[in-house]
């Protein structure tokens, strides 16, 4: 199996992977040096910070192509260690930035024309091993979900595409009435050909005779050949020109080829090869281990006593006594023969707050550097384990373990020594009452913690939570969206607008990015969300049907998250009373902790916390969670993997103090700009079946429909292209018109409601910090601002 993966592929990703190795060890040195000396001036800060957020992105993406490629499991794991460094990194620099510039979204168009990138560049790619590693587990809980709705009697089919029952009678009528069309169809064709047929035979008897001008009729036909046939050549160079100037796409250029087949068998057989060798690997350890422990072990046991004991006559020559043996504590003889180095401790004057992940990078570079920088493989044709790598670490692993036996011994020797050389005996040793008081306020303190932490279900399984839930409605079924289902297109007009002191609506790919970087990301790597800025909860608002809720489910699809809904209108009637709010809240996070990592969505959040109850929704009790949420959020750690998302429409109607504490980002969603929209035409359009001719312009369908969003463009085209319409695409090609009639019935997002938005955003603490700081007021003043309010 494995020769099936070429040589030359190995190559090409290890050369991919030593490059990428090299660029990430010049920008660590470079990056202390350009920060090591604080600046006054903003716009140089940001420029470093984001120039060092480009190339932290592009080696991203690089190592994340190397990690998914590479068979080898030593390798594997090295690269996995970077990986994650280099995400928390860009997580670090992604928060100075909005520190610095006290906005979310960033525009680079000019270090990307430095650096010489395009803008499709710039877009952060999600890891496929979030989900590849973890694939069974996913499976197995869709299995459960999936069965504990078809035993409670919900259709999950029905929740994804409603369909509306109709009576008996109303059904057969409708079956009549098509049959009885098609049967006339039938007969009218009929009777079609028998008119037909009757036709010639009379005109052949009114002309009595065949034509005998055969020269004049063979001249027409030529005529028209002629003209069809030029037609034609025409249209095909015409084409060709179009495809030549980058106009239109080459012809199969949507068809799946040969080639992209070729690459999906390849790339099935890599992951099984992938699998085989970290399971050989993991075999590997432990056989390894138990070969060394069999053949080194006595020789390093009988290593470390003659060690220790030459340690023992070395302090007697030069103090004249035995010295006293390190504790289990302190380390055993590990301490005795450990190397020091001196620690230099500089105090370093850092613009930016200390990194976590530096040190994590360093490192994965220098055993790069030691261990595979000029390492020899051409033996290791099949990229599988190194057993000399393991050797070295399990020498280091047994040697560990039997230093602790060895101590054992040694400890008794060093006292047989002191007794027979020295006549000291072991002097007894008093507890003192101190001890007992700090134990005994420990105790009290862990006693207060654990009333406070009391578990309420402490006699059920999780999995009976986890079925209670479910048949509740609070964990429900993710829908398959992938996050680049969501389509969009960068903003090129960000730092233009900027330049003149006007905020930018951000666009629809910036949204994206936001989302992977503090939804998908941290939800994906535990080592990512232990350490990178902790981001607790997260709001989407924006317009209806702007994809609010299709995010929140790509973000449960791309980590393989769990999905509690905890909307009012979904727990409405749901766990009556305060302890039953409090029972409901304990089983959902208590499950969410359990099998994360996990999503809990509140939507139409802005009925958490109305300013007044609309008094058709006070029997709903839309504020149960008012007072529970920001509590909720303060018992949440780094390694709870636990996202809480928001999704409004109209956050205007909700307490902003109350709302913005409970939400540490606000990310605004808008409608399309006139570059997403037109490449939301051309893909939707495709998606459901359409061809795209030059009879259709897109480019006039993108301008006419400014306002729309991307829920009116998904709706019009449906309703456009029936079966009945895609079949006549071959003689009849699709219009604008067509799609422009049906959209005429939608009411669009006009101007006045974006400015609402904005006007709202302006409002939060950052938008107040930015408004500030735009308005003339210096960044530290805002964030000064900020602080006190």
């Amino acid at each position: 199996m494995t020769p099936s993966l070429s040589a030359e592929e190995n190559r090409m990703y290890n050369k991919m992977w030593h490059q990428t190795q090299e660029a990430l060890g010049a920008l660590l040195d470079k990056e202390p040096q350009k920060m090591i000396e604080p600046q006054r001036n903003q716009v140089f800060i940001f420029q470093t910070l984001a120039t060092f957020y480009v190339k932290y992105v592009q080696i991203f993406r690089n190592l994340e192509n190397v990690y998914d490629q590479f068979v080898h499991p030593q390798k594997r794991i090295l690269i996995r260690k970077v990986l994650d460094g280099v995400m928390g990194r860009i997580l670090e620099l992604k928060n100075e930035m909005v520190e610095l510039e006290l906005t979310e979204f960033h525009y680079f168009d000019d270090i990307l024309q430095d650096l010489k990138l395009a803008p499709q560049q710039l877009d952060i790619p999600i890891p496929k091993y979030f989900l590849k590693e973890k694939l069974e587990v996913i499976k197995g809980r869709e299995k459960i979900l999936a069965q504990i709705l078809a035993d409670s009697g919900i259709d999950t089919s029905d929740m994804k595409y409603p369909v509306k029952s109709i009576p008996f009678d109303e059904a057969v009528k409708l079956i009549q009435i098509a049959e009885r069309a098609r049967q006339g169809r039938l007969r009218a064709l009929f009777m079609k050909q028998i008119y037909l047929q009757e036709y010639r035979a009379k005109q052949s008897k009114m002309l009595g005779k065949k034509v005998t001008d055969t020269w004049a009729a063979a001249l027409r036909i030529q005529k028209v050949w002629r003209r069809f046939h030029q037609r034609k050549e025409t249209e095909k160079l015409r084409e060709e020109e179009m495809i030549f100037l980058g106009m239109n796409p080459p012809p199969l250029f949507n068809e799946v080829s040969a080639t992209v087949i070729q690459a999906e068998k390849v790339d099935r057989l890599r992951n099984e090869v992938q699998i085989k060798h970290e399971e050989d690997y993991r075999e590997a350890l432990v056989t390894i281990k138990n070969d060394l422990k069999l053949i080194e072990g006595v020789d390093i046991k009988e290593n470390l006593q003659d060690q220790i004991r030459h340690w023992f006559i070395e302090c007697r020559n030069l103090t004249g006594t035995f010295p006293d043996y390190p504790d289990v504590e302190e380390g055993g003889s590990a301490i005795i023969f450990s190397d020091k180095t001196i620690q230099q401790e500089e105090d370093e004057k850092w613009k930016m707050s200390p990194s976590l992940f530096l040190p994590a990078m360093k490192e994965g570079c220098n055993a790069y550097k030691e261990i595979w920088m000029k390492k020899d493989e051409s033996w290791n044709f099949s990229q599988d384990y190194d057993p000399e790598l393991i050797k070295e670490e399990k020498r280091k692993e047994l040697q560990s373990e039997i230093r602790i036996q060895v101590d054992e011994l040694m400890r008794q020797e060093l006292k047989n020594l002191k007794l027979a050389v020295d006549r000291e005996r072991e002097r007894p040793v008093k507890a003192g009452k101190k001890k007992d008081k700090k134990k005994g306020k420990k105790g009290k303190k862990k006693e207060k913690k654990a009333k406070k932490d009391k578990d309420l279900t402490a006699d059920r399984t999780i999995e009976s939570l986890y079925k209670e839930l479910v048949e509740e409605g609070l964990l429900i079924q993710a829908l398959k969206v992938n996050l680049s289902d969501y389509i969009g297109e960068y903003s090129y007009l960000g730092t233009t607008l900027r330049q003149v002191s006007i905020e930018p609506m951000p666009s629809l790919l910036d949204v994206r990015q936001l989302i992977t970087l503090y939804g998908i990301w941290p939800l994906g790597s535990a080592a990512v969300h232990e350490k990178a800025p902790l981001v607790k909860s997260l709001l989407l608002a924006g317009p209806s049907g702007v994809g609010k809720k299709m995010l929140v489910h790509a973000i449960c699809t791309e980590t393989g998250a769990n999905l509690f809904n905890l909307s009012s209108s979904n727990i409405a009637g749901k766990y009556p009373g305060k302890n039953g709010l409090q029972m409901m809240l304990h089983a959902v996070f208590k499950v969410a902790r359990q099998l994360q990592p996990s999503v809990v969505w509140i939507e139409d959040t802005e009925k958490t916390f109305y300013k007044k109850v609309p008094n058709a929704e006070k029997m709903n009790e839309p504020k149960r969670l008012k007072k529970h949420l920001p509590q909720i959020l303060k018992l949440l750690k780094p390694d709870d993997r636990i996202l809480i998302v928001g999704t409004t429409r109209r956050p205007f109607d909700a307490e902003l103090q109350s709302f913005c504490k409970v939400y540490q980002k606000i990310i605004l969603v808008p409608r399309p700009d006139y570059a997403s929209r037109y490449v939301l035409w051309k893909q939707i359009i495709e998606r459901n079946g359409g061809v795209l001719t030059s009879a259709l312009n897109v480019s006039c369908l993108a301008k006419v429909t400014d306002g729309f969003t991307q829920g009116h463009i998904v709706e019009v085209v449906k309703g456009v292209l029936t079966d009945q319409r895609i079949r006549r695409q071959i003689h009849k090609p699709l219009t604008a018109v067509e799609f422009i009639t049906a959209i005429t019935s939608m009411n669009p997002v006009y101007k006045e409601e974006e400015e609402s938005f904005k006007n709202w955003y302006a409002k939060t603490p950052l938008g107040k910090k930015r408004a500030l700081a735009i308005t003339g007021g210096s960044t530290e003043k805002a964030k000064d601002k900020g602080k006190r309010k």
